[in-house]
């Protein structure tokens, strides 16, 4: 059983920059409705084991992925109407999600950023959280490597500036003792 805080989460702006930046906007989904398509994406999505080549060896990905194009693929129930839920509320037209389930504290995605050449320049990308809230790390790339912590409640999203992919990171670290699942999805324009 969740009970609710006194205090309701506010937005916050982490990074500024001439595109908005990197901020965080909590409760954009209710629980319920956030709850919901939870358990729909869990058993509906299209859900895939990955390798990558690391440290000159093939590692399993620690996470489950699935991706779509919001204009051409046949998508899971809900996911639509909630691409368009957000490309209102942040006035952009989104053209592909791609999903990440952490099934517990044990998956997790290094630092990172976003493949610029794959995206649409001056879009934003919008990561909407669902189930369990975990801990996402930003880092500048520079020196002295300045860092925030922003903990992803289920129903918010985390709005990065395509500029902000040039000059900071993020990830999801690993969260011993969370046994709980957790969908990402992470709404981006990309071409063609």
């Amino acid at each position: 059983m969740h009970q609710a805080s006194l205090f309701a989460p506010t937005p916050q702006q982490f990074i500024a920059d001439a595109e908005g930046g990197v901020r965080y906007l909590p409760g954009v989904f209710g629980a319920d409705e956030a709850a919901q398509l939870f358990d729909s994406l869990l058993a509906q999505a299209d859900w895939n084991a990955q390798t990558r080549m690391m440290y000159e060896r093939l590692v399993d990905v620690p996470r489950r992925i699935a991706s779509y194009r919001l204009d051409r693929d046949r998508l899971p129930p809900l996911l639509a109407q909630t691409a368009q839920r957000v490309g209102e509320r942040l006035e952009t037209a989104f053209n592909s999600v791609g999903l990440n389930l952490y099934r517990d504290g044990a998956d997790s995605v290094a630092l990172h950023n976003d493949k610029l050449d794959e995206l649409i320049a001056g879009q934003p990308i919008a990561v909407l959280s669902l189930g369990a809230t975990r801990r996402m790390l930003l880092r500048a790339k520079r020196p002295p490597h300045r860092q925030w912590q922003v903990e992803l409640e289920p129903g918010s999203l985390l709005v990065m500036s395509h500029a902000s992919q040039r000059h900071y990171d993020h990830g999801i670290p690993k969260a011993p003792g969370v046994s709980e699942a957790r969908i990402s999805l992470a709404f981006r324009v990309r071409p063609g």
